[in-house]
């Protein structure tokens, strides 16, 4: 390992140090820094040129194209959503048009409802009243007939009464005047 160490620090003092006698290199050698000043300045002028005439119009180009492609893209995305937005709308407009539409067939079915309901009452009304002064008539008929009954029951009772509590035949006579000064 020290014999390692030794070479590696021997290969490092030679290109560190240089060798007394070795010429220095050529960028640093001041003789040679005008040459080398004029050829950077040579370089960098075509460098620049190339760069100003072929390869930052082409770069120019791609961004112009994509700065392009870029805003048709934003001007569709901006007619969709106006399209979505108009359809959103119209999609509204229809639901509120359906809405007050069954509100209106609700309401008209139940005005229809309720006035056949209402014709059924008065049908059924009307019957039972029909009904109603029939057996009113009916009732005030057999009043009648009973109260013409009621005389005879009366003249048969009265009768028949005095017949037990006087153990003879009553006057038929003076029963019917009995009977009638009290219907008076």
């Amino acid at each position: 390992m020290d014999k390692m160490n030794a070479q590696t620090e021997g290969t490092t003092a030679q290109i560190h140090e240089p060798e007394p006698g070795a010429a220095p290199f050529p960028p640093f050698d001041p003789a040679n820094f005008f040459p080398v000043v004029i050829w950077l300045a040579l370089t960098f002028g075509v460098l620049y040129y190339l760069m100003s005439k072929i390869a930052l119009p082409r770069v120019q180009g791609i961004l112009h194209e994509r700065q392009e492609k870029i805003q048709h893209d934003l001007n569709e995305a901006h007619e969709l959503r106006e399209k979505a937005q108009a359809a959103a709308a119209q999609h509204d407009k229809t639901i509120a048009e359906a809405h007050a539409k069954s509100q209106s067939l609700a309401q008209e079915n139940s005005a229809r409802l309720h006035a056949e309901s209402e014709a059924k009452r008065h049908a059924v009304e009307a019957e039972l009243n029909q009904k109603l002064a029939a057996a009113e008539a009916n009732i005030n008929a057999l009043k009648l007939k009973a109260m013409e009954s009621v005389g005879e029951i009366a003249h048969e009772a009265a009768s028949a009464i005095v017949q037990q509590l006087t153990g003879k035949a009553a006057d038929q006579k003076a029963i019917a005047s009995a009977i009638s000064s009290t219907k008076a």
